[in-house]
């Protein structure tokens, strides 16, 4: 059988782990609905089992279990830390991982009530992630550009779509970020795919960040997008002045990878609603609701000379 037909299987899950952890095996094995490129299995009540299911998850895989333990200790919310590691196996043939288990509720599931609490905690969570990446952090192979060199994709997202007449403010946003001059700071940690099913919720506010196989050192503009895509009607203000070092250029380009964003949420709701492989129904609403806040308005700079990266 090749990778991509081997079912993962609670019964599969089970038998890696008396394999290569039998004193794990003894823990309750639930799957959890989810997940793009891994397929995620709750381990009793403080642990997840991430098993790959695409051909570049190992390789977002191998990211992690690289980097989060250097980034965790500094962040603020919790995030998945890799505690044991699954080698390939005639059984499994792709390496896969025990992470930490980030409790709370992923955004595409439920709503955040208290909106100032999470502009504050996506605020200081992204000015603790936001520092110079060292030499040999990964770059991404498919994000982090300029929104200049990404239309063909915006492009595609856009006539994909139906934009029940706000097509001519969508692209205006995107045009505008075309515009905006390019990040000239160093190359910054980005967690690279901030949307509501990758960060959790608790009490109605963000409790933690999850899936970081997409992390890159660049433009911090592509985690700025967040403002939008994840906080309530408001948000985005309250974000940026206490996030406090995006410049005007910056929170243009922002904006633009937001609405981006939110495209490519409707699309997969689309397709969920459609029945397509991939299809995510959840993310529909998330999108055109993300979208909405994104065409509310542009934001004032709140960033200050002298205040650096």
């Amino acid at each position: 059988m090749t990778d991509s037909e081997i079912e993962i299987t609670a019964d599969l899950v089970h038998d890696l782990l008396q394999e290569q952890h039998p004193d794990l095996a003894g823990l309750a094995t639930r799957e959890v609905v989810g997940g793009w490129d891994n397929q995620m299995w709750r381990l009793g009540d403080d642990l997840a089992v991430r098993m790959p299911r695409t051909e570049q998850a190992p390789d977002l895989q191998r990211n992690e279990r690289r980097w989060l333990p250097v980034l965790a200790p500094r962040l603020p919310l919790p995030v998945p830390n890799p505690v044991r590691i699954g080698e390939p196996s005639a059984r499994f043939p792709k390496p896969w991982t025990i992470m930490t288990w980030v409790p709370g509720e992923p955004l595409d599931f439920t709503s955040v009530s208290r909106s100032n609490h999470a502009a504050d905690a996506l605020a200081g969570f992204l000015r603790a992630l936001h520092v110079e990446a060292p030499a040999d952090a990964p770059i991404s192979k498919d994000r982090g550009d300029h929104p200049k060199r990404c239309t063909d994709g915006f492009d595609h997202f856009f006539h994909a779509v139906a934009l029940d007449g706000i097509a001519d403010e969508v692209r205006a946003v995107w045009d505008d970020a075309v515009a905006a001059p390019e990040w000239d700071g160093p190359p910054v940690w980005v967690h690279g795919d901030l949307h509501p099913a990758n960060v959790v919720v608790s009490d109605g506010t963000l409790s933690g960040v999850i899936d970081f196989g997409d992390m890159f050192a660049g433009d911090p503009a592509w985690d700025l997008a967040a403002a939008w895509v994840i906080l309530p009607v408001g948000g985005a203000s309250r974000f940026f002045d206490v996030y406090a070092r995006a410049d005007e250029a910056t929170i243009r380009r922002a904006r633009g990878l937001a609405a981006l964003k939110s495209l490519f949420l409707m699309l997969m709701g689309q397709n969920g609603d459609r029945g397509l492989p991939g299809g995510k129904p959840t993310w529909g609403p998330a999108g055109r609701a993300a979208l909405d806040r994104v065409l509310r308005g542009r934001l004032l700079p709140t960033f200050q000379p002298g205040m650096g990266v």
